[in-house]
């Protein structure tokens, strides 16, 4: 490695190291190399212009938008207040929470940094009670508190940044580099970035029973709904090492243990 690349990589890592936030609840430690303003500024937009194309309908005035803006609302509050008691009143500074419900077949719900909430028509027959939907919601607002968006886009730095340093490292042939970096992309892909969002999707699962539960729903729900859901996905789904998300019996099972921890916030 010549003096270059070993410069590089001291300046990558010390940067990682330093840029590094906790997630509330859990207490695990993040690498955030994007400032909270940036991607909520980049959320923004990006939300604005998907409720702006044509192609997204939003639904107002129905029994059913009018219960996604509730259960939201008091998921963000019950959040708010969580997060403010616990010194964690900073990370949620520059949230401006908007509940939208969109006119989709798809089985499909997402929050982006700052508070921007989407849920889709299609996953309203398998939430089926308020407190499915909480389920849901909660799930997707803890993606946003735990920066989970912020976390992902580190990593593909990250990698992407390595990998490059890496590659100089090996060869200087462009037949070889080239080899090397689809090489080096499966890894990281399947190595690091999958098993980072499973771990990202176990993070939400825990932090949005917890929500769901403080803001006045039974998180013992969201096991019926995980449910359901396993039972709409009729098995058509890659092996768990390959995916993003948890089996659907890892998931459940994992609920099940962090039931006992959100159930304390729902007896409060």
């Amino acid at each position: 490695m010549n003096k270059t690349i070993k410069i590089l990589s001291v300046a990558a890592f010390t940067a990682i190291f330093t840029a590094c936030s906790t997630v509330p609840l859990t207490g695990r430690r993040q690498a955030n190399l994007v400032s909270d303003t940036e991607m909520n500024q980049m959320a923004a937009q990006s939300y604005r212009e998907f409720l702006s194309d044509p192609k997204n309908k939003v639904v107002n005035n129905t029994a059913e938008s009018r219960k996604v803006k509730d259960i939201g609302n008091k998921i963000a509050a019950a959040v708010t207040r969580y997060m403010n008691d616990n010194g964690y009143g900073n990370q949620i500074a520059g949230f401006q929470w908007e509940f939208n419900l969109v006119q989709s077949p798809d089985v499909n719900a997402w929050c982006m940094p700052g508070g921007k909430v989407a849920v889709y028509t299609g996953i309203l027959p398998v939430t089926l009670t308020d407190a499915g939907l909480a389920t849901v919601m909660g799930h997707e607002i803890a993606h946003a508190i735990a920066k989970h968006s912020s976390e992902r886009y580190s990593q593909t730095m990250i990698a992407q940044g390595l990998g490059t340093l890496a590659g100089a490292a090996v060869t200087k042939s462009e037949a070889g580099y080239g080899v090397f970096q689809q090489v080096f992309g499966i890894g990281a892909q399947a190595g690091v970035l999958l098993p980072n969002s499973r771990k990202q999707e176990s993070e939400a699962d825990r932090l949005g029973l917890t929500f769901m539960a403080m803001a006045g729903y039974d998180p013992a729900s969201a096991i019926d709904f995980w449910q359901r859901m396993a039972a709409k996905s009729n098995g058509q789904k890659p092996p768990e090492f390959l995916s993003t998300h948890p089996s659907d019996a890892t998931r459940i099972n994992d609920i099940k243990k962090y039931l006992p921890e959100a159930a304390a916030y729902y007896r409060k």
